[in-house]
């Protein structure tokens, strides 16, 4: 299923469009794995003279040492710096030179990289990304810079941007013991801290092929590709450093937590988040319809009565992030001017109330159908797209076939699904509740000229 947009925090899409009637059919597709573990995924189509190729390393940020965050968001950037046989800076170089694309991207469960190619450079995207899996440039110069690059981005996307701070107020007042509950951007003060022996060692650690999918679509021969493959990857060699995962889970929550963040913002934006299960639980799938009924479209509920007739908002969106463990369904409203986040909260949580007292229409059940059958085709129309979801049905849940089936889960959710998991998970026990308030209210609240939750700056 698609995921929501956050502030522009999306995957990279390939320019390259297929033909709508690709993604309906049956995706074939051929596998197997290395003798020095690395998978491999071949998706063979020639509908355009296009290839992705693409490698998803099972890293993100829920990996890293609590005293060293931001290393897998660090390592995004650093594996672009070269290699024993690519010179420093050149990696956009060669893929530009030959017509194509690429870029990475990390979450809290994985990092991604790609390129996007005319089919006769094939060989170059497998050269490219095999030199990051065995021969990555990990020196005093490229950390050092790439440190810079972190923290201006962090300054860019993060300090300086109305809002930006939303992500990581969420997460870490949602979680108190899982690792989620700090975002991949990390403190920049642990990249600054670690020495170039830390991140030898991450990269020696989670940058192997034991701990990689390589996924290659498009118009490409099996065959010939797998020669390739065993040419370049072959004799590189299986990691030999245990591979930590998160032992720990998040206990139950049973009691509403309330939180207030002020920031450079002109309109108060008021946060429900709310625990749910992993993806690829039945739960998880009733949960996405949900989201969608609350704020997909111009006909969603929060669409509708809150920003259309009771005008309290300029901006109501319901989603969630789709983690590997069990993550948060999101809703999230920007209020109007001249209203105050409490209204804007009673107005959110009245709709989710109304379905859980009664249920939804046969109409927007019908409309939920087609939007979840819409979004999966929309994936599966790009070779980059298909490559991405094969590489992340294979990562979290050991089944790239899902590619062609997760949509039958959909189907399966009923209208009492729907309503079931509001009622289960949509609860006041199970929710953080964020005041995200102008600065300028601060000064405001402390005087007691204005209601509201106790204000305290938290830094982050």
């Amino acid at each position: 299923m698609k995921r929501k947009a956050f502030y522009g925090m999306l995957l990279g899409a390939s320019l390259f469009t297929l033909d709508a009637t690709r993604a309906a059919a049956t995706i074939n597709f051929t596998e197997y794995t290395m003798p020095n573990g690395l998978h491999v995924i071949l998706q063979e189509d020639h509908s355009t003279p296009i290839v992705a190729v693409s490698v998803m390393y099972h890293v993100g940020s829920k990996n890293e040492d609590p005293a060293r965050t931001g290393f897998a968001h660090f390592f995004e950037h650093l594996l672009f710096e070269g290699s024993d046989n690519i010179k420093r800076g050149e990696y956009m170089k060669f893929i530009q030179a030959a017509g194509g694309q690429l870029n990475a991207n990390t979450t809290q469960d994985r990092t991604f990289y790609y390129e996007v190619l005319p089919s006769n450079q094939l060989e170059l995207g497998l050269w490219m990304e095999s030199e990051r899996m065995l021969h990555a440039k990990i020196d005093t110069i490229g950390v050092e810079t790439q440190r810079k690059v972190v923290k201006e981005e962090k300054k860019q996307r993060y300090d300086n941007t109305p809002y930006g701070q939303l992500i990581n107020v969420i997460y870490e007042n949602a979680y108190t013991t899982y690792p989620y509950k700090w975002s991949p951007i990390g403190k920049e003060q642990y990249i600054d801290q670690a020495t170039l022996a830390e991140f030898m060692n991450f990269y020696k650690t989670f940058y192997v092929p034991n701990n990689a999918v390589l996924v290659i679509t498009g118009d490409i021969t099996v065959a010939k590709t797998k020669d390739l493959i065993n040419k370049y990857y072959g004799d590189i060699p299986r990691g030999v450093n245990p591979i930590p995962r998160p032992t720990v889970t998040e206990p139950v929550h049973t009691v509403e937590k309330i939180d207030t963040f002020y920031d450079n913002v002109q309109l108060p934006a008021i946060v429900l988040a709310y625990h749910i299960p992993k993806q690829g639980t039945p739960d998880y799938y009733a949960i996405q319809l949900l989201t969608q009924l609350l704020s997909e479209g111009k006909s969603s509920r929060f669409e509708k009565e809150i920003v259309d007739k009771q005008q309290k908002a300029i901006r109501v969106s319901s989603f969630d992030l789709g983690n590997e463990e069990p993550g948060l369904a999101i809703m999230l409203g920007i209020a109007n001017m001249g209203v105050a986040p409490e209204d804007l909260e009673k107005s959110m949580l009245a709709e989710i109330e109304r379905v859980k007292k009664d249920g939804i229409t046969e109409e927007e059940y019908k409309k939920l159908e087609n939007q979840a059958e819409s979004d999966f085709v929309e994936q599966n129309q790009k070779d980059l797209g298909v490559a991405t979801n094969l590489a992340t049905y294979y990562t979290f849940q050991g089944n790239a076939n899902l590619i062609n089936t997760e949509l039958e889960r959909y189907k399966k959710v009923t209208k009492d699904d729907v309503k079931r998991v509001a009622d289960k998970y949509l609860t006041k026990g199970n929710r953080l509740v964020v005041y995200y308030l102008p600065k300028a209210n601060v000064k405001e609240k402390e005087s007691g000229n204005k209601p509201g939750p106790k204000p305290h700056q938290k830094k982050l």
